[in-house]
């Protein structure tokens, strides 16, 4: 049995999945066996001792975007897409506690019969004592991405590092499912995701994660033992740090 000990000193850690994750090979929705798979994940990443918060995206249910590009009102359409990120968020819950791992939902919208509020001081408490955090609803607030909204979490939690966990396996040159020449970096700065406009996350939470000094990794979440493999620094990934 491998060692579970991971070999980069990593105490807290904020792990951001994109909700299409969350739709497995379904075009639409949460699929259930991709939610245990990453929920397996998280429960050997808890066991190692570190302290694990996440963010959930809402894309595989309701985008805000694209529902301001279809001619909704862009506020309507973004808390329509913060509401997707609380089922995300509750059906991670269940898959983490189903497997023995206390978890906690802090919702930024106040819904206090599903889910705690959003209190900072709290959410150190249940990571100090080993429960896994998911951050819902976003900031709360329209017109910011769920990026932005775990750069902040991860800023107020003092992680030591982002963990983005995507469908593809690292930042590259070009969208690599359509570019099939494209290359992957294996690391970058702030100021370079910036300057080549690599939509690892958007501007705004890169330029937190830079100001906080808390470097992003971005890897593919879709493999079993992937999260595991990266947090020892082996696997394939990306890292956004200062040079």
């Amino acid at each position: 049995m491998s060692d579970p000990t991971p070999a980069k000193p990593y105490r807290r850690l904020l792990l951001k999945v994109s909700g299409e994750v969350l739709m497995g090979d379904t075009p639409y929705g949460i699929d259930t066996n991709t939610v245990q798979s990453v929920a397996l994940d998280i429960a050997e990443i808890v066991k190692s001792g570190v302290e694990l918060c996440l963010v959930i995206g809402g894309g595989n249910i309701f985008r805000g975007m694209a529902g301001a590009a279809k001619g909704m009102e862009r506020s309507s359409a973004d808390y329509m897409g913060m509401l997707a990120t609380v089922m995300n968020a509750l059906a991670m819950q269940d898959a983490l506690e189903r497997i023995g791992v206390e978890t906690r939902v802090q919702s930024a919208i106040p819904m206090a019969t599903v889910c705690e509020p959003y209190i900072r001081r709290r959410a150190q408490r249940h990571l100090e004592k080993g429960r896994v955090v998911i951050f819902a609803a976003g900031t709360g607030n329209p017109f910011f991405t769920t990026d932005t909204a775990a750069a902040l979490r991860a800023a107020e939690m003092q992680c030591d590092a982002l963990f983005k966990g995507t469908s593809v396996d690292g930042v590259y040159t070009a969208d690599p499912k359509k570019d099939p020449t494209a290359q992957r970096y294996d690391r970058l700065t702030y100021m370079d995701v910036l300057a080549k406009d690599l939509r690892v996350m958007d501007a705004s939470a890169v330029a937190l994660m830079r100001d906080s000094n808390i470097p992003i990794v971005v890897f593919s979440i879709k493999g079993r033992g992937n999260l595991l493999s990266v947090l020892r620094g082996e696997g394939t990934h990306t890292v956004v740090a200062n040079a």
